[in-house]
C-alpha cells in the first residue's frame, strides 16, 4: 500500500512566482549546481541550430585530445573544401597547416566553417563520415533530438539539435574537459596575424562582468540569432540556451537578462541536513512497531529569492515495511514540490536496524488483518458504550 508522511521537519517559506517572458522562440535554462532546470520553452523541439552545433565539432576534438589521437601542436592540411567554404571563417588556404590548438581557437573565437571541415576530414576523412560520428556520440551523452550532417552548421533541412541537447552538451564541455573549456572564453583570435572582421568573439557576455566565460553564438536567416552560454558566480554555474531572436542586440540583451533573473531570482537553501529523521514509518512484524526514515545527504535546493509560499514536502513508501529491515536500507522518497519548478526527489533510508519480531507480532499483525476485515465487511466497530459508530476513513498516512 503506497502512503505517505507528511515532511514537517523542512520549513521554509519561498516561492512568489519568478516567472520570466522571453522573446526567444525556444530557451533552455539549467543550475548545474543544484540539478534544476529553471526554464523549459520548447526545449525538446529539433530546430536549426545554426553555428551552436559546432560545439559538437569541438567536443569530438576534444575527446581525440582525451585519448591522445591528436595533440595540441599537430598540424592538419587544409582541403580545397575547407578553403572555399563561405560564411564565418578562419580565412584558410590550401596552403595553411593549423595546428589542432589554432582549430580549437578558430572555431571557438572565429567560428571558423572552414576550421570545422579542417577538423572533420583530419579526424574521420570525410565531413560526411564525421557528421555520422557526432550523430552516434551526441546519442551515447543523452542527446536524443540532435543529427548532423555537417561539421559547421551549415543550413540543411536534416541538421537539427533540441535545445536541452544543446545545454547537455555544454555541461559535458564544461564538466569533461576543463582543460580545453577556456577556449571556449578567448575574445580574439587571429590565424597566422590575419585580422579581418571577424577576429573577435560573437558571444556578447564575455565582455560584461556577470561571470559569463563561453561558450558559441549562432546565426542563419532560418535559425535566428542563438547562444549557448555558461556563467558562474559564486558557488553556482548555470548553462542556458537561446534561440529565434531577430537580431544581434536581441541576443546580446536577452542574454543578459536571462543571466541577471537566473542569479538574482534564485537562491541555494540548506533544507534538511543528512541524518535527520524526518518521519517514521509503520514497520509488519517487527520486533518493534516503526522506524525512523531519514534522508542520506544534505538536502539543497534552489528556491525563489521572494518569499510567499510554503514548500511543500511528503515521504512517500510502500508500507507498512516488511521487516527485517537494515540501517540505511532504501525504503521510500522524499518528495519535495516548488512553485513553478521541477518536483526534486531525494531516497530516504531506514534509521536503524529492525529485526523480525516473534509469535507475538505475528499475533499482532493477524489481529490486526482480521479485525480490518471485520471494519470492511460490517462498516460498524462498537463505540465507548456498546454503541454501533462508523468506521473512521483511512486517510493513508502510515505511521
Amino acid at each position: 500500500m503506497l502512503r505517505t508522511l507528511l515532511a514537517a521537519a523542512i520549513a521554509l517559506t519561498p516561492l512568489a512566482s519568478a516567472a520570466f517572458d522571453t522573446e526567444a522562440r525556444a530557451a533552455y535554462v539549467r543550475d548545474i549546481t543544484t540539478d534544476t532546470v529553471l526554464m523549459d520553452l520548447d526545449a525538446d523541439t529539433p530546430l536549426p541550430p545554426a553555428s551552436m552545433s559546432k560545439l559538437m565539432t569541438l567536443y569530438m576534438l576534444f575527446d581525440a585530445l582525451r585519448d591522445g589521437r591528436v595533440q595540441l601542436d599537430d598540424t592538419f592540411g587544409v582541403s580545397a573544401r575547407a578553403a572555399a567554404m563561405g560564411g564565418s571563417s578562419m580565412f584558410l588556404t590550401e596552403r595553411d597547416r593549423p595546428t589542432v590548438e589554432e582549430l580549437i581557437r578558430g572555431v571557438s573565437v572565429q567560428s571558423g566553417n572552414d576550421a570545422t571541415v579542417v577538423i572533420a576530414e583530419g579526424l574521420a576523412g570525410t565531413e560526411e563520415a564525421f557528421a555520422r560520428q557526432m550523430t552516434d556520440v551526441a546519442r551515447d551523452l543523452g542527446m536524443t533530438n540532435s543529427t548532423f550532417v555537417n561539421a559547421s552548421g551549415w543550413p540543411h533541412p536534416d541538421h537539427r539539435m533540441s535545445l536541452r541537447d544543446l545545454g547537455i552538451l555544454a555541461e559535458a564541455l564544461i564538466t569533461e574537459f576543463p582543460d580545453y573549456y577556456p577556449y571556449l572564453g578567448e575574445t580574439t583570435f587571429a590565424y597566422d596575424g590575419r585580422v579581418p572582421s571577424n577576429h573577435n568573439n560573437r558571444n556578447p557576455l564575455l565582455y560584461l562582468d556577470i561571470g559569463a566565460d563561453g561558450l558559441k553564438t549562432g546565426h542563419t536567416q532560418e535559425a535566428g540569432y542563438g547562444l549557448v552560454g555558461s556563467a558562474a558566480q559564486g558557488d553556482r554555474r548555470i548553462v542556458f540556451v537561446i534561440t529565434g531572436l531577430d537580431s544581434g542586440q536581441a541576443r546580446a540583451d536577452e542574454s543578459e537578462r536571462l543571466v541577471n533573473w537566473a542569479f538574482r531570482q534564485f537562491v541555494e537553501r540548506d533544507l534538511v541536513d543528512a541524518g535527520t529523521r524526518l518521519a517514521e514509518a509503520e514497520v509488519s512484524l517487527g520486533d518493534v512497531p516503526s522506524v525512523g526514515l531519514v534522508v542520506g545527504e544534505d538536502v539543497t535546493l534552489l528556491v525563489s529569492a521572494l518569499a510567499q509560499d510554503e514548500i511543500a514536502a511528503e515521504i512517500v513508501y510502500d508500507g507498512p515495511l516488511a521487516a527485517p529491515i537494515a540501517a540505511g536500507d532504501p525504503v521510500g522518497e522524499l518528495v519535495i514540490t516548488r512553485d513553478e519548478l521541477p518536483e526534486h526527489r531525494v531516497p530516504v533510508y531506514a534509521e536503524a536496524d529492525v529485526a523480525a519480531g516473534g509469535p507475538m507480532a505475528r499475533m499482532t499483525l493477524a489481529a490486526r488483518l482480521l479485525a480490518g476485515d471485520l471494519i470492511a465487511r460490517t462498516g460498524l466497530v462498537d463505540g465507548p458504550e456498546g454503541d454501533a459508530v462508523a468506521a473512521p476513513e483511512v486517510e493513508g498516512a502510515g505511521g
